[in-house]
């Protein structure tokens, strides 16, 4: 995720070239108006022409943190009913290993009120006083091979209740059941793993909104988080992504995958800047536990 590394790497102890700068802005996944608006920044600065690359990652540092929201609340329970949360994506972003990790986070809630705050620089569990919560699985995904079973391996090792269903059934009535299933059982979480599926895909989305409404049968506010999981290598796709998944079913935040491992993830700054979705946890590894809040100050430290 170091992507202003590069940037220092390209221009140290020489004049900045601007095209080359925008070019390198944007292929870090900033997004045009995220770039435009450093490159403006810099250009109206008294003696610009004689910046060096430090003086660049000072203002690109600057204008990041003026985006990205500077505290998260953190998923709390509801009182008397399941909190209801959907997870939705394309294929491969890592989505139904994305739910057991939350699962594992919500059972093991180190939250405060606000963002749990991991040191500087780690995005590690925080030493803060454990609050179990009880949680259960959905598995919505009833179209892919295996999808049923991968989920079950998850959820006996967290021992955490799921309720399934046969392949091709329909979601939305599991999705239904699951939520009597867990209201019945006084569950503070459920969580519904969706299929994957192409985000320009009409009739698919179409699917998801009827999942969405029929969540609402039982709790008008449900689901009452719905999180787009995102790999972070896949760069400008994920915005695409993000925008019509948003269009269709109103995101409350992403889950991005492979943030540790990518050279782009500004993507996180231009889905927060074009669409106003925040960055609610980053997967940071393969382990269980590799999985945290997602924290302001440790992406920025993260970037050189």
């Amino acid at each position: 995720m170091k992507f202003l590394q590069s940037l220092v790497d390209k221009f140290a102890g020489k004049p900045i070239n601007w095209d080359e700068l925008e070019e390198s802005l944007i292929r870090a996944d900033l997004g045009v108006p995220m770039t435009t608006r450093i490159i403006k920044t810099l250009q109206e600065r008294e003696a610009w022409s004689l910046m060096g690359i430090n003086d660049v990652v000072k203002v690109v540092r600057e204008e990041i943190a003026r985006i990205l929201p500077p505290d998260l609340p953190s998923i709390r329970p509801l009182p008397a009913k399941p909190k209801v949360i959907l997870l939705l994506g394309v294929n491969g972003t890592g989505k139904t290993t994305s739910t057991a990790k939350l699962a594992r986070y919500l059972q093991q809630d180190r939250g405060r009120g606000g963002s749990p705050e991991p040191p500087a620089g780690d995005w590690g569990q925080s030493p803060l006083p454990i609050h179990r919560h009880s949680v259960m699985l959905a598995a919505a995904d009833t179209f892919r091979a295996a999808a049923i079973e991968q989920l079950d391996v998850w959820a006996r090792r967290l021992g955490v209740q799921m309720i399934r269903g046969q392949y091709n059934a329909d979601p939305a009535a599991l999705c239904y059941e699951a939520y009597q299933a867990a209201a019945g059982r006084k569950m503070e979480f459920l969580l519904c793993d969706t299929a994957g599926r192409m985000h320009t895909k009409t009739n698919l989305m179409a699917e998801l909104q009827k999942v969405k409404r029929t969540l609402g049968k039982h709790d008008r506010d449900a689901p009452h988080e719905t999180l787009l999981v995102v790999d972070a290598t896949t760069g400008g796709n994920a915005l695409s992504q993000a925008r019509e998944f948003h269009s269709a079913l109103g995101l409350t935040g992403l889950i991005v995958t492979k943030l540790d491992g990518s050279g782009k993830g500004g993507i996180v700054v231009a889905i927060q800047d074009e669409l106003g979705i925040p960055t609610r946890f980053v997967g940071t590894g393969e382990q269980l536990d590799d999985f945290a809040p997602f924290d302001r100050q440790t992406y920025i430290d993260n970037l050189l």
